[in-house]
């Protein structure tokens, strides 16, 4: 978040993560996956004031459970953030991005070693603020 905008706010570089546990239904026009991620651009959309814009990149797993981090597209996002080219993680709901909760402990570990957050959508949760990281440690 080094990067600096023309009021000096910092640029926050969000990425959006999507996930469906099958296939069915994702040779649709407009899909979950698509759903997930206009919904994410609408909430980044929202917090543009505070300089946040939306990565072009799809970090979509279509047909891959939440159960595990054995994801294709959640993997290259997480190298991602470790490579600091993601400031923040959007998902729709926690439970895209993790249905384990040790594994979501783990996953938000990386972004907080790599000075990233994360927001949820629909559930007002986000690690971008002191009241979400209190929340996450009193589960964990």
């Amino acid at each position: 978040m080094t990067n600096k905008k023309a009021d000096n706010k910092p640029v926050v570089r969000c990425a959006i993560y999507s996930r469906k546990s099958t296939d069915e239904g994702l040779d649709k026009e407009f899909n979950t996956l698509d759903a997930q991620r206009e919904a994410g651009e609408a909430y980044i959309k929202s917090q543009k004031n505070e300089g946040w814009i939306c990565l072009p990149d799809r970090y979509d797993d279509g047909g891959f459970t939440g159960g595990n981090l054995e994801r294709p597209a959640l993997q290259r996002l997480l190298e991602d953030v470790k490579w600091g080219k993601v400031d923040c993680v959007v998902c729709y709901k926690i439970d895209r991005l993790s249905r384990s909760l040790m594994d979501f402990a783990k996953i938000v570990e990386t972004l907080e070693e790599h000075n990233a957050t994360f927001v949820s959508v629909t559930q007002r949760f986000s690690t971008s603020d002191s009241m979400g990281r209190l929340t996450l440690r009193a589960y964990l």
